[in-house]
Order: structure tokens, then C-alpha cells, then sequence
């Protein structure tokens, strides 16, 4: 998604634009070995939902279309956190659902309405071409599905190869000081199974395990009257592939719709599908003082978040916006260093929100962003109110589809709902006042 949404970018800037993807295409829905987590759940979140309807008007209709789902975030979204379910909003907040690989099909065919860009299937990316100095990359050699070798030439090459990128072994190899890595070590593991899905059944549910509990599940309807559930857990605890398993691990989540679902469902196929995630893992390219001219580096390929909290296609459309500003801006001589640094606001919110979570586990390890430990704590008081609160529910949600920032969680009003003192407040060490001390400071 990264690769095609940059695609759909550089089109506008650029007379030919040519896709190089390793992977055989089909106009068939199926599932490609370059992504291996695509037979799990994926959430378009809002800020890539809206992004992709800026870059391709009536995406929304093509995936309706198609078998996808429009669901309303706020009341079909059942989210249980911090020991119940969030209470319904007051609004509407539109999410659609849809496979993998129906999100990328759709986003494929719309690429293909533009006559400049070329998708080369089937082609395997070998090395860069660049100068002997290696100070600028002039294209890549590629090796096509005869085996033959094959130069292309470019102004400008875009990585979005993945977390299997070779770019900073490559920039090391020729004398560059690669990007420093950030690790952050979750062990979570996915298993996924298909069911048979009521056509006007909408309902969605997402119990992300939550410390100290390990496990979690999620259920996502999907084109062609399907769900997919997933079981996954963290730290080891991860989820059997055999359906008896499969069953019995869903029995241990703290709420008993998703169970109820196994048992009453049909599965749909054979097997159950299982992808293991190490760790979140991000390369700081924005802290590069050189780097080689004509070549920038996008999606997963810089930041890699843990796939439970959905972030990764929103993510990779907002820095494809943020690459479209940039080269807007008409200055091409250092494109790199320039996108670097201004999508680093782009990925600082989604991994300080992804790896945050993820530090509620004492297992994880790695770099800690600063303040984890107390917006966590604020959070958990949040959600706690989101319970009986439709208000505070919608903030959190905006605020984690990243249509606005964590720092609106933290408006006066909101602080206000959050930290007003309860009667079951006493001796937690939150602010808390007598009705006597309230009426003096008022």
C-alpha cells in the first residue's frame, strides 16, 4: 500500500512512474507472499480513510462496491478496555471494512486509471544504480521474471520494500553512516480464521490484550458475508492454529461474544492462518546529516508498528501526503532529508500511541518514550469513564484513528471529565478534593 499510494503521489510530479513489485498480480482476491499478514484484520482508520478519498475521489463507492463495508466506529465498534465495553458515541465516525486484499485491489485498479504509471510485476529489486562516488541513485537493477538483469533508470527512487528493506545495509556498504534503530519487543502472534457472517451483521469487536492480561481477539466483518476473528497474545502467549485451540483460547478472553461467535459460526476453509510481529521497529533517518540524492525511503520500511492497533496503511497514506508537499514545495535537490524530517510528526504520534501501549506490558522492552508511563495512567482513567461516557469515548477514538492528535485528549474540558474525583477515587493518589475544599476554590 505504501508502494502504490507513493505511486499514486509522484504522478502528479513526474511523467512516468514505474511500480516495481516482486509478487504476481491477479485481478483474482488473494493474498500476495510479500505481505504476510494480509489473511489477518486491517482497519483503514480515519485519517487514511480520508486521505485516500482525497487521492482517489469515490474510493469508498469503488470499495462498497466491490463487497466492502462502511461501519460506524463509534456503536458497530465494540471495544472493551480497561474491564468493560466503551460506551456508544453520540455521532458517527465512518470506517470501512474490507480484507487486505480488497483494499489493495481497489487502490491497484484507481493506479491503473493513470496513464504515466507502469506496474511491473513479477521483478525483483536487486541493487541500486548510483554514481561511483554512490552520492546520488540514478535508478535500480531489477530481475525480471526470466531471470534477466535489467537496468531502469530514475530521477527519483522511492524504497517501500517493507521491514525486509536493504537500504541501510546498502548505505552502509558505501561509506554512509546508517540510520540508528529503535527496537521495541512485543512477541505478539496472530491467528486468524474465517466465518460465515449474517449479511446485515455489522458488529465488530476488538478485546486488544491488555496487562496483565496476555491475550486478546478481534472480529472484523469483510466482503462476501465473511468475519475474520483473530486471536493473538503478547509476550509469548500466543494463540494455537489448530481450531479446537483456536476455540478454547477464544474461551479465555474476558468477554464471551467472541466464543459464541466460533461456536455458532460456520469456518469458512482449512487452515488458520498465524503471523508472528518481534517488535516495533523504527529507523531514524530524520537524524541523518548525508544521505545519497534522488533516492527517499517510506511505509514500514522507516517504522514498523505492532499490527494490533491497525496503523499501518493510514500511516503510509500520510506520508505519502507528506512526500506530496514536499516535492509541491519545487525544491528537488534534497527530497530525502526534507520528507524525513517532516513526516517525522506523522510517525512520532502513531509509534509514542503504538509503543506506549505496548510498554503497559513490564515484558517489553526497548527505548521508552518520555511520558509513557503517565499518559498510560491518565488513559486507563480515561477509558475507565468511556465506559458510561459517549463523550470521552469519541475523543479517544478520533484521537486513535489519528483524525487529531493525543495532545486534544489533554484539552481542559477533557482533562476535566478524566481527573474530576469519584467516590471510588479515594487512596488511588489521584487529585481529589471535600465537598468544603471544592466550594472555597470554585
Amino acid at each position: 500500500m505504501a508502494g502504490l499510494l507513493t505511486a499514486r503521489v509522484l504522478a502528479d510530479g513526474f511523467e512516468a512512474v514505474t511500480i516495481i513489485e516482486r509478487d504476481s498480480l491477479s485481478d483474482q482476491l488473494r493474498t500476495r507472499k510479500g505481505v504476510p499478514q494480509a489473511d489477518h484484520p486491517h482497519a483503514l482508520l480515519e485519517a487514511g480513510r480520508a486521505t485516500l478519498e482525497d487521492l482517489f475521489p469515490g474510493y469508498g463507492e469503488d470499495l462498497i462496491s466491490a463487497g466492502g463495508l462502511v461501519i460506524d466506529a463509534l456503536t458497530d465498534f465494540q471495544h472493551y478496555e480497561n474491564g468493560d465495553f466503551l460506551a456508544d458515541g453520540s455521532t458517527r465516525l465512518p470506517m470501512y471494512a474490507a480484507s487486505r486484499p480488497l483494499f489493495e485491489s481497489i487502490t491497484r485498479r484507481r493506479i491503473s486509471d493513470f496513464d504515466g504509471i507502469d506496474i511491473r510485476s513479477n521483478c525483483q529489486w536487486m541493487d541500486y544504480l548510483a554514481d561511483d562516488e554512490a552520492t546520488s541513485v540514478d535508478g535500480v537493477v531489477v530481475r525480471t521474471d526470466d531471470g534477466t538483469r535489467e537496468e531502469i533508470a530514475a530521477d527519483l527512487t522511492v524504497d517501500a520494500t517493507g521491514r525486509t528493506s536493504r537500504t541501510p545495509s546498502w548505505l552502509e556498504e558505501h561509506g554512509y553512516v546508517p540510520p540508528s534503530t529503535e527496537e521495541v519487543r512485543i512477541d505478539i502472534a496472530y491467528s486468524t480464521a474465517l466465518f460465515e457472517r449474517p449479511p446485515d451483521d455489522r458488529r465488530t469487536f476488538f478485546v486488544p490484550a491488555s496487562a496483565p492480561r496476555t491475550r486478546g481477539g478481534a472480529v472484523f466483518p469483510v466482503e462476501a458475508d465473511r468475519w475474520l476473528v483473530n486471536m493473538h497474545g503478547v509476550h509469548g502467549d500466543h494463540p494455537p492454529t489448530d481450531f479446537e485451540g483456536f476455540a478454547e483460547f477464544a474461551g479465555t478472553l474476558p468477554v464471551p461474544d467472541l466464543k459464541r461467535l466460533v461456536d455458532t459460526q460456520s469456518w469458512v476453509g482449512e487452515e488458520i492462518d498465524h503471523y508472528p510481529f518481534p517488535s516495533n521497529r523504527r529507523y531514524r533517518y530524520a537524524e541523518l546529516d548525508r544521505f545519497p540524492s534522488g533516492l527517499v525511503v517510506i511505509g514500514d520500511a522507516i517504522t514498523s508498528f505492532n499490527p494490533i492497533y491497525g496503523q499501518g496503511m493510514s500511516v503510509a497514506a500520510l506520508e505519502a501526503l507528506v512526500l506530496h508537499h514536499v516535492l509541491a514545495a519545487g525544491d528537488r535537490t534534497n527530497i530525502a532529508l526534507s520528507f524525513f524530517e517532516q513526516a517525522e510528526e506523522v510517525i512520532d504520534i502513531a509509534w509514542n500511541m503504538a509503543v506506549g501501549s505496548d510498554f503497559g506490558f513490564p515484558q517489553t522492552t526497548g527505548p521508552k518514550p518520555r511520558g509513557t508511563d503517565f499518559f498510560n495512567r491518565y488513559l486507563s482513567r480515561l477509558t475507565s469513564k468511556a465506559h458510561t461516557d459517549a463523550e470521552l469515548r469519541e475523543a479517544f477514538y478520533r484521537v486513535i484513528t489519528m483524525e487529531v492528535p493525543p495532545t486534544t485528549l489533554l484539552r481542559p474540558g477533557i482533562v476535566w471529565q478524566v481527573l474530576k474525583p469519584t467516590p471510588s477515587d479515594i487512596g488511588t493518589g489521584f487529585p481529589s478534593r471535600s465537598r468544603k475544599q471544592s466550594k472555597k476554590t470554585s
